[in-house]
């Protein structure tokens, strides 16, 4: 990965924007089996220590500061109680979402500061995020929202890799995660000399 391929990662419509979490993440799964529930709480903690960030059973501000939703159908979001407070406009979005035919969404949360505080996760489980398994969709999903990547960051390619039966975080993206990690680093980056030291810790020359 060169110092280009890293700007790509985080580049926004508005120009280059990092954000990684400024506090510990509580998460919270909705919509899964105690099977699952355990499969998704362990991607959290190997993406946290991976990271270098805490983990923690409540947020003292928000209680659940990471929330993640399964279900087969956008419609049965409507039905959650006071989930509209959460999210503005979740008729419109659960609309848009329909019309669309998405599997996923992602919304975040920043402090005043722009650290991330907060994200929600939806999931529909249909199709081809049905059939996948449990480990790596959660996996997928936890290195999703460790970061506020760039809008193409996964377009072409997934963050995951097959070694042998396994399914791993492909390496360059957990050195990535580990570098944006690095407690020396800023919470929050909105100039592109900041690829430039992500690639410093990666060990990285800075050809682009």
């Amino acid at each position: 990965m060169t110092a280009g391929e890293i700007e790509v990662m985080f580049a926004q419509a508005g120009g280059y924007r990092f954000a990684r979490w400024g506090r510990a993440i509580a998460p919270v799964v909705f919509g899964v089996e105690e099977e699952t529930l355990s499969i998704v709480k362990g991607a959290f903690e190997a993406v946290c220590k991976l990271a270098g960030h805490e983990m923690d059973e409540v947020d003292p501000e928000l209680g659940s500061n990471c929330m993640m939703f399964f279900f087969r159908d956008w419609d049965e979001l409507l039905a959650v109680p006071d989930l509209g407070r959460l999210v503005p406009d979740l008729e419109d979005l659960v609309a848009r979402l329909q019309q669309g035919d998405a599997s996923q969404y992602r919304a975040f949360r920043f402090d005043q500061a722009g650290a991330i505080k907060a994200a929600i996760v939806f999931l529909r489980m249909r199709g081809e995020m049905a059939e996948m398994p449990g480990e790596v969709l959660a996996l997928g999903q936890v290195v999703q929202i460790m970061l506020l990547w760039g809008d193409a960051a996964f377009q072409d390619r997934s963050p995951l890799a097959v070694a042998g039966e396994t399914t791993i975080l492909r390496p360059e993206i957990a050195d990535l995660i580990r570098a944006a990690y690095d407690p020396v680093m800023p919470d929050v980056a909105g100039d592109t000399s900041h690829v430039l030291r992500l690639a410093a810790r990666m060990g990285l020359n800075n050809d682009t």
